[in-house]
């Protein structure tokens, strides 16, 4: 029985994969296969050529850029060229500078004590002789009465002093004139010396009520000071105590100020200038410009006042100071302003400073002939305001120079030029 079963099983499976063969055989098309095989075919065609055709790009690109490449190594080097244009009439030079006060002063305490009062506040407007702020002073104050108490006790030590020098005199006198054989020349010398010695007393006492006096004087002086006062018109830029603060006469590093206060009209504007114009603005007359940070430009009939007179040997420049009244307090001590010169001329060239080169010989410029060939030579600089520089010699008006030439050119190299436009059209777009 159990063989047989397995004989039914083994038949069954049989048919169920027969039946499902004719089914697969039934819904699949003959003519599939070929179609996919022609598929296959034409996709890999497509592939092979789009390769084809990229590889076919990328070797005319690549040609194209080396024959470029090769070109380009092969031609001059392109420079751009700027025209040197003669200086002519008055030329102005602008320089940067800084605002100070015409004074400016620290305000200490000259007696010890507490502050009792403050009056003055940093931004008033203070006039000469205000009292900024009172200082109590008990120790002063105490000290006063005792060199007062002793100026008086001295005095009357005055007068005691004077009636003993005018009983000694009398008494003197008296014996001076006794006739002789009265009163023997030993008495007559000790009234005489007694005498004397009471002057001597008067002397002293009298030397004594005056260096009381001087005490007195001294500290009724000091008391003086427990008034701080403005000792101009002027602003206050700093207030350091408050009411209650001890102070210490003096003025040294440990000591804390009071004030701060400075005086802004007429205003200080300082300004270093080159040595190459130190000469112009020694003797300059001209109007000064000046503009501030804001972008307000304003224009003063000044000159300028003073300089120090040397130059400093570390920056080569020389300190030029103009003075500005400021009557509607316009600029205040610290500001950055830029100041015009207005200098004479001088027949010199000017190029920006892109077109100098330094070497080891000296400022050089390079020249461009009519036939694009570079040559150097060597050029003195007149003025340099760091964007444009005036030449003394070695350029003429008109010359072509090269900006920003590569150390690789060399002496009659040929180049191809780019004209950059004038030496001041120039100057405003081309930095070194």
């Amino acid at each position: 029985m159990a063989g047989d079963d397995e004989v039914r099983a083994t038949d069954y499976a049989a048919e169920i994969r027969a039946s499902e063969s004719r089914a697969v055989s039934e819904s699949f098309d003959p003519g599939t296969g070929a179609r996919l095989k022609r598929g296959a075919i034409i996709f890999a065609a497509v592939l092979g050529l789009a390769f084809v055709a990229v590889s076919v790009d990328r070797f005319v690109k690549a040609r194209a850029v080396a024959r470029a490449t090769a070109e380009a190594m092969s031609a001059p080097p392109l420079v751009e060229v700027v025209v040197a244009e003669p200086l002519e009439g008055v030329q102005r030079l602008v320089l940067p500078g800084q605002t100070a006060a015409w004074h400016a002063s620290t305000i200490y305490a000259r007696v010890n004590g507490y502050v009792g009062k403050w009056f003055g506040d940093i931004g008033d407007r203070v006039k000469a002789g205000e009292v900024l702020a009172l200082i109590e002073t008990p120790d002063l104050d105490a000290q006063l009465a005792a060199a007062r108490a002793q100026l008086q006790a001295g005095q009357a030590q005055v007068l005691v002093r004077q009636a003993e020098t005018r009983l000694s005199r009398t008494t003197y006198e008296r014996w001076r004139d006794s006739p002789q054989g009265v009163v023997s020349e030993q008495e007559r010398e000790e009234k005489k010396a007694d005498y004397e010695s009471a002057e001597a007393r008067l002397k002293s006492a009298e030397a004594d009520v005056a260096l009381d006096e001087a005490r007195v004087n001294q500290y009724s002086a000091l008391t003086a000071f427990k008034k701080v006062t403005a000792p101009y018109d002027g602003v206050i830029t700093t207030r350091d105590i408050d009411i209650g603060n001890l102070v210490t006469a003096g003025s040294t590093s440990a000591t804390t100020p009071l004030y701060v206060m400075t005086q802004n009209d007429p205003i200080r504007i300082f300004v270093e200038a080159p040595q190459s114009a130190a000469d112009d603005l020694l003797n300059s007359n001209a109007p000064v410009r000046v503009e501030t940070g804001s972008g307000v430009a304003r224009e003063y009939a000044g000159k300028v006042t003073r300089t120090s007179g040397a130059i400093n040997p570390q920056a080569r420049t020389l300190r030029v100071e103009v003075d500005i009244a400021n009557s509607k307090g316009e600029f205040v001590p610290g500001m950055y302003v830029k100041v015009g010169f207005a200098l004479p001329s001088r027949g010199l060239v000017q190029v920006p400073a892109a077109a100098l080169l330094f070497r080891a010989s000296g400022p050089e410029v390079a020249c461009v002939d009519s036939g694009g060939h570079i040559s150097f030579r060597p050029v003195t600089i007149g003025r340099d305001d760091g964007r444009v520089v005036e030449l003394a010699s070695g350029v003429s008006p008109g010359d072509r120079l090269a900006l920003n030439l590569s150390s690789q050119i060399s002496e009659g190299q040929l180049v191809r030029v780019r004209t950059a436009g004038s030496g001041a059209a120039a100057s405003a777009t081309v930095r070194r």
